[in-house]
């Protein structure tokens, strides 16, 4: 793509437009080509389709042990046309593989999956949202809306009290959450896409709009004969962990609960994490089956898998009426 040519001054003249000129940098690269992302530095100014960004920080990884590490091809930036905040995520083509269950699966970052998920769900309430362009030496850059708020795990593991208070009085509230949530995952798979990297730690609550939206769709994966298995997968991992209040894992069973550890077999850990607990229903009996069958679904033991988003949701629905029969009142709300 042809962008327009700007000069530094022209650069240095919005800049101070936008934040003052005590605000203006000293040395700053204006970029058309982002091929490098590492070359992107702070206070840069990137120029995608003829707008400006000024960047500003990077974004950090979220989890899985990779806390604070630095995800350099993805920045915040300012938008010097309007003030607004953007995520600016740069090409990157990893790759790696994992086995679930067992079974080998190759995963890999492709921007155009999300680039094209993104026109998809522009008008969807629960997914981020954004656009993309092509920069001039052909990387296709998605520039997304800032989501001001917090992760939904981080939420979850905030509440108080006991873990049958929690499930008793916020849980019923927070399943409705999981639920819409996995109806916009339905979105995705009626229109023949998936979402390819489903964890916990993408789903923030939008404190703007009040409602919860999916966010990072980068990821897509070779699938064998099931196309939707590793989005049905991780969306059991978060109902495993919404159910929960975190992650039951078998070292702390052992060391501090040594009579339920005891009661454990192979059979009742998540497929994925053999260290989790999936068989839910031993460690809180009050959990009522029809859930607890859903979390079986991903547990060693499991004979029968779904085959798509929609066995699950009718699943979730009869679990639902459950809950609502043992509350016998409206949930509350789930409080950021």
């Amino acid at each position: 793509m042809n962008e327009t040519i700007i000069s530094k001054e022209e650069v240095k003249a919005l800049l101070a437009h936008r934040v003052g000129i005590d605000g203006v940098p000293e040395k700053f690269k204006v970029i058309t080509d982002t091929s490098d992302f590492f070359q992107v530095e702070y206070d840069d100014v990137l120029v995608l389709d003829n707008r400006l960004y000024w960047v500003k920080r990077y974004e950090k990884e979220g989890r899985f042990g990779l806390d604070d590490e630095p995800k350099f091809w993805v920045r915040r930036a300012v938008d010097l046309e309007d003030g607004s905040t953007k995520i600016i995520k740069l090409v990157f083509h990893e790759q790696f593989d994992t086995k679930i269950a067992g079974v080998p699966v190759k995963c890999f970052r492709s921007p155009r999956k999300e680039a094209r998920i993104l026109d998809l769900v522009a008008d969807h309430p629960n997914f981020m949202h954004g656009r993309w362009v092509i920069d001039s030496a052909g990387n296709n850059v998605r520039i997304l809306e800032f989501i001001q708020g917090p992760r939904l795990d981080d939420i979850i593991q905030k509440h108080a009290g006991t873990h049958e208070e929690y499930f008793s009085n916020q849980f019923p509230a927070v399943f409705d959450t999981f639920i819409e949530m996995a109806r916009a995952i339905k979105f995705l798979h009626d229109h023949g896409e998936k979402h390819g990297d489903i964890r916990r730690d993408h789903i923030l609550f939008d404190r703007e709009r009040k409602i919860y939206r999916w966010i990072d769709f980068d990821y897509n994966y070779l699938h064998g004969e099931s196309m939707w298995s590793f989005d049905l997968l991780g969306l059991g991992n978060i109902l495993i962990f919404l159910t929960g209040r975190g992650d039951v894992l078998v070292p702390d069973l052992y060391y501090n609960q040594r009579s339920l550890y005891d009661s454990l077999w192979g059979e009742d850990l998540n497929i994925s994490y053999k260290n989790r607990v999936a068989n839910l229903k031993k460690i809180f009996p009050y959990i009522p089956d029809s859930l607890n069958l859903i979390l079986l679904h991903f547990s060693f033991g499991a004979r029968l898998f779904y085959d798509d988003i929609d066995q699950m949701l009718n699943d979730l629905a009869g679990a639902r009426a459950d809950l609502a029969s043992m509350a016998g009142s409206e949930p509350c709300p789930v409080k950021p």
